[in-house]
């Protein structure tokens, strides 16, 4: 079975989110594996206006909130049954667009360059990052942020069996490997999970560095 076949296997089975939150709102961002749970957009500050990257864009919800906001998005998913949900919930959005594929590939394609870049449970966390982080690099413009998130290392997380190893790595390793590869100001959060459950989230933040300081 190929990689693609074993994330649109996964996808088929995956819960579609809420259309509504406990706040009653209709879009929302959610960093971490459990609802109603962790910060919002916040981490990324204001988003009208930019260009946003979501690799491992899912059902589409995160990346269409912060298009609700003001931001042009493009969604990128290797499962084919993703793009599908996606443009069936909101596609009607302006300014929102998806696409089915790896996001190597995607980002060694593209010919676009992105302000903010953000994958939750994502591309990040099942791409080899020495092979990841240049690309994204090579695709974000001056004063670009890239967030990303997944439990921590050790811990166990959503992935279809077949998918492959995940690259779990502590603070100080995503530390080494962002500033390694042209990003600073490096920002490491473990957030706690809620109650009654053992596992919390981790929230890597990034800044593409000065092109003077490199």
């Amino acid at each position: 079975m190929s990689l693609t076949e074993s994330w649109d296997r996964y996808a088929a089975g995956s819960k579609p989110r809420r259309t509504v939150n406990a706040k009653g709102d209709k879009t929302w961002l959610n960093w971490t594996q459990y609802a109603d749970h962790g910060p919002d957009e916040g981490v990324l500050g204001p988003v009208a206006g930019r260009r946003v990257l979501e690799l491992g864009s899912g059902s589409g919800s995160n990346l269409a909130h912060l298009v609700t906001l003001g931001a042009t998005g493009h969604g990128v998913d290797i499962a084919p049954a993703r793009e599908a949900v996606a443009l069936e919930r909101w596609g009607n959005l302006p300014g929102i667009a998806f696409h089915t594929g790896e996001a190597t590939a995607f980002l060694s394609e593209t010919d676009e360059t992105f302000d903010v870049v953000l994958s939750i449970f994502g591309a990040v966390w099942f791409v080899d990052p020495d092979t990841l982080l240049p690309l994204i690099r090579s695709r974000m413009a001056p004063g670009g942020i890239l967030a990303f998130s997944h439990v921590p290392p050790g811990s166990q997380g959503p992935k279809p069996a077949e998918a492959g190893l995940r690259h779990d790595r502590t603070p100080d390793e995503w530390g080494r490997s962002l500033t390694g590869h042209g990003f600073s100001d490096v920002c490491v959060s473990l957030i706690d999970p809620p109650e009654g459950r053992a596992v919390g989230t981790m929230l890597v933040r990034a800044l593409v560095a000065d092109p003077v300081a490199e």
